[in-house]
């Protein structure tokens, strides 16, 4: 009895091209013989627990730089108002600066 549905066996797709990454008996083919991950160079070992960690100080000095951030731009602003002498707009540079800071000190914290 024949089948009602054909059975695609061309290696071709539409319009005649072969398809992509497909050899003409439909398995992948690989150029090369095989190497490990350390064998070709892309291997890097893990790094030890000892080193990941971060002195004891470092999250304090995040912490410092934060909040000092936030200090100097609130004192700068203090500073603007009617009955006080007039601050400076680098009192904001440094305070975002400070801030800028601790973020990127943070993001390296282990």
């Amino acid at each position: 009895m024949a089948s009602l549905c054909p059975v695609a066996t061309s290696t071709k797709g539409p319009g005649g091209a072969s398809r992509k990454g497909k050899s003409a008996s439909g398995r992948a083919s690989k150029v090369g013989r095989y190497k490990t991950a350390e064998e070709s160079g892309r291997y890097t070992a893990p790094i030890p627990k000892s080193v990941r960690h971060s002195p004891p100080w470092f999250g304090a000095l995040i912490l410092v730089l934060l909040i000092g951030g936030v200090a100097v731009i609130t004192v700068n602003y203090l500073a603007h108002l009617p009955f006080m002498a007039h601050g400076s707009p680098w009192g904001l540079v440094v305070g975002l600066a400070m801030i800028f800071v601790g973020f990127l000190f943070a993001t390296r914290y282990h």
